[in-house]
């Protein structure tokens, strides 16, 4: 997107620097990807990155409000209607798709999560990137993913005690099923690297009263990385009962799952934040509506579910007493800003990740996380066939 860096990097990058920079990553966190690592970064200008940081920062503040909090709290199921819930979740993603509207490039709200992304791992990636982009003439700089004037360093310390507290981190664990299968085990890797917290699968656990064990070592503090939708697919028994008023805390409480979601969308107004209705209060179905809206379910995860081309029947098939579970939402059209060495454009979308602390009274916009497409849509099944799709970071030169 900054003409700039895209000119000297399109010009320099080659197979085998981009082998090298996987290599580089694998290598650090000793496992392989299950997922695409796109062949570029994206370089942000700094008109572009400062509508960002305002966007993400005007939805998470509406997303605070206590009057808002207090409806969408509504999401909570009585099952998972977890104790202890805190006033603001540990971490926050925003996610933003590259639009183009009066002639100018513009973030738009897709979706966002009170749940933790690929926190360690972005560092990771940007420490590749960064070591890859030395050897570029004109971008041999030390390059920045992250925000609120964080370094390295400070990001690390933020995520720390976002993650770990003020515990020991043998008694903190990386909570999620199966941990070794899962996708994201690259963050799992990069997790115990940096923070040397182990990925535990809740089913090792044991409970003794309502204090958690590992072994002889009582858990102290969770990562919570479980998916309630996968955990609902797969059935797994567990050990405890998400309602047990357990000693022990949560990073983030996993109320946030439910609270902060696409559920959250209908209750936002803000210019980067597309119209959404619950299909419960979508009353009249217009007859460009396939053209117009997509049709979310509200609590799957990684774009699941998602009907880019609804239809009337689609929203009729919809059970009565589901239908406050699903929403209606503007449609929009991705800009395909970043530009390949093939001439081609790559869609773009960046997740605004947010992190707070026990003690920190909001969430700190801290780094972000980019996936780029060439497909109809950005999931895996829809850019099998291309190049210079698949995870990124966007960088921006360290001030």
């Amino acid at each position: 997107m900054e003409p700039r860096y895209r000119d000297a990097f399109n010009s320099q990058i080659t197979n085998e620097r981009y082998a090298w920079y996987i290599r580089q990553l694998e290598t650090r966190l000793d496992c392989r990807f299950e997922f695409r690592l796109a062949e570029s970064p994206v370089f942000l200008p700094e008109s572009f990155r400062a509508k960002l940081i305002d966007a993400a920062n005007a939805v998470v503040a509406q997303l605070s409000e206590p009057a808002r909090l207090e409806k969408m709290q509504r999401a909570i199921p009585e099952r998972w209607d977890t104790p202890g819930m805190d006033l603001l979740p540990g971490f926050t993603q925003v996610d933003f798709a590259v639009v183009r509207e009066n002639g100018e490039l513009v973030p738009k709200l897709i979706e966002l999560q009170g749940f933790p992304s690929l926190t360690s791992l972005q560092v990771v990636q940007r420490d590749a990137w960064n070591e890859t982009l030395q050897q570029m003439n004109g971008l041999d700089r030390d390059w920045s993913c992250w925000f609120s004037g964080l370094s390295r360093d400070g990001f690390l310390d933020l995520a720390r005690r976002t993650i770990v507290g003020r515990h020991d981190p043998h008694e903190v664990i990386l909570m999620d099923l199966d941990p070794p299968t899962q996708k994201t085990y690259p963050d799992f890797a990069a997790t115990k690297l940096l923070f040397d917290v182990d990925s535990v699968d809740p089913t090792a656990l044991s409970k003794r009263g309502n204090k958690l064990y590992r072994g002889e070592t009582q858990i102290k503090r969770i990562y919570n990385r479980v998916v309630f939708d996968e955990l609902l697919k797969k059935g797994t028994e567990l050990p405890f009962d998400f309602r047990d008023d357990l000693d022990v805390e949560w990073a983030p409480h996993p109320n946030w799952y439910w609270v902060w979601s696409k559920y959250s969308l209908p209750f936002l107004d803000h210019p980067s934040v597309p119209r959404a209705t619950f299909v419960s209060d979508f009353t009249e179905v217009p007859d460009d509506f396939a053209k117009r809206y997509v049709l979310k379910p509200l609590f799957s995860f990684a774009g699941g579910g998602v009907n880019v081309e609804p239809t009337a029947a689609d929203l009729a098939a919809i059970p009565i007493d589901e239908r406050d579970k699903w929403c209606v939402q503007e449609k929009i059209e991705y800009e395909p800003a970043l530009r390949a060495v093939d001439g081609g454009g790559v869609k773009i979308e960046i997740r605004m990740m947010f992190l707070r602390p026990d003690n920190e009274p909001r969430p700190i916009l801290a780094q972000n996380l980019v996936r780029l497409s060439r497909g109809r849509m950005l999931g895996v099944d829809f850019n099998k066939d291309f190049t210079w799709v698949g995870s990124s970071i966007a960088l921006s030169p360290h001030s």
